[in-house]
């Protein structure tokens, strides 16, 4: 990658450990001043962390997923005002990063649509305004309402926190007398490692929707959309439905494809949205696409990875362009297709882990990660962070590249006691 960043030039507001690494070995060493918060510097031992990635200039403690104060920063932090480009490291800084590079006159997605894309009930009123597909919803403050919402539309509901990303404190029920049970889990999930304590959250009830599940990545630049690709995706059974694989391109027909990508754009527009990259998630209903969320951000789950393969181009590359002002030239069509498929284990503690060997010999395997190892104890599959590892694999059509995926994943088994 050849940005021509001098030191400190980007500003990384909160650290993802897997995008910080990816960008360690593509930008120039002190390139980076990565803003985190005090108490998620403490648990997750960032300063050692970041002494050992060299892009990594400076760290920074700042309070920013509560409210960022953007002047006292500045006041602290004068070098930051020297920044070419701001972008959020996950989802618990979108809203501050917005409002930063707001200050700073550099372009971003602008507060307003970082606030909408940050809280899901906000995002689900914005939809409604412009007539997209929505399912039933409502923001909830008790189990009892909840349950009620259940029976009033079959039996069954999708219990989500407003404020969390990873599919965590998301739930599918199927009985309503389940709910008292289950409501903690929405209301008061479990604080994940990147967010600072105590960051609060509503709860929505939802519409149970059946259909296949699909994601939409939008580049956009000053409010025009450049890029637009759609993605598939494979979801866990059960309770809490935890994405276990993406493939790119989707391989649904061209006019489906259109549809998705033209609800995407209109939801990036109506929000204002400036200028960045946008992630919106979305299951086809009766040949509707229906909205499930939006972030304001770089997708998870290295769909990024799936893309620039698929794509023959680098768009982490493109994206940080992007938020540098420039207009670059993407492929609007894919020149193949590449999946990731994540591995999952049953909960226990680690026994035994095999055959990633025979994974890698499977044909169009690009990649193996085993990150569960012998000894570990896994958890129940409450969210991404809760997955055993991943693979990754190319092929010349969406479908090939899918079963490439789900056959090395086959033969890596991982067991537990």
């Amino acid at each position: 990658m050849d940005l021509d960043l001098g030191r400190e030039q980007l500003v990384v507001v909160g650290g993802s450990f897997g995008s910080l690494r990816w960008f360690d070995q593509e930008l120039p060493a002190g390139s980076v001043v990565l803003v985190e918060e005090p108490d998620v510097i403490r648990r997750r031992d960032l300063v050692r962390f970041a002494e050992e990635l060299p892009l990594i200039g400076r760290l920074v403690a700042a309070e920013y997923q509560t409210g960022l104060d953007v002047d006292a920063l500045l006041g602290r932090e004068p070098g930051l005002a020297d920044a070419r480009l701001v972008l959020p490291g996950l989802e618990y800084a979108v809203a501050a990063t917005a409002r930063l590079a707001d200050r700073l006159g550099l372009p971003g997605a602008g507060a307003v649509a970082a606030d909408i894309f940050s809280d899901k009930h906000r995002m689900r009123l914005l939809a409604d305004e412009i007539g997209l597909a929505n399912p039933a919803y409502e923001l909830v403050d008790d189990a009892g309402r909840a349950a009620e919402f259940a029976r009033a539309h079959g039996g069954r509901c999708v219990l989500k926190p407003t404020r969390r990303s990873g599919s965590l404190g998301v739930q599918l029920i199927t009985d309503p007398a389940e709910v008292p049970a289950r409501w903690a889990a929405s209301a008061t999930p479990p604080e994940p490692a990147e967010a600072t304590a105590g960051l609060p959250t509503g709860v929505l009830v939802e519409e149970l929707l059946v259909g296949s599940e699909h994601s939409v990545e939008l580049l956009v630049a000053d409010g025009e959309v450049i890029f637009a690709n759609v993605t598939d995706k494979r979801v866990a059974g059960g309770r809490h439905p935890v994405e276990t694989g993406h493939t790119v391109p989707s391989a649904l027909p061209p006019a489906e494809h259109d549809a998705m990508r033209s609800a995407a754009a209109r939801l990036a527009a109506a929000a204002g949205f400036g200028s960045g990259m946008l992630h919106s998630e979305w299951i086809l209903a009766d040949g509707v696409p229906t909205l499930v969320e939006c972030a304001a951000r770089m997708p998870g789950d290295m769909i990024t990875a799936l893309i620039s393969i698929a794509y023959e181009r680098d768009v982490i590359e493109a994206y940080l362009r992007v938020l540098r002002g420039e207009r670059p030239a993407l492929p609007q069509r894919p020149t193949g297709a590449a999946a990731i498929e994540f591995l999952t284990a049953p909960p226990g503690r680690v026994t035994a882990v095999d055959g990633r060997r025979a994974a890698l010999r499977v044909p169009g395997v690009l990649d193996v990660q085993v990150e569960t190892k012998v000894g570990q104890t896994v958890p129940e599959l409450l969210s991404s962070a809760h997955r055993s590892g991943h693979l990754m694999t190319w092929g010349a059509t969406p479908d090939e590249a899918a079963v490439a995926a789900r056959r090395a994943a086959a033969e890596i088994r991982i067991t537990v006691g």
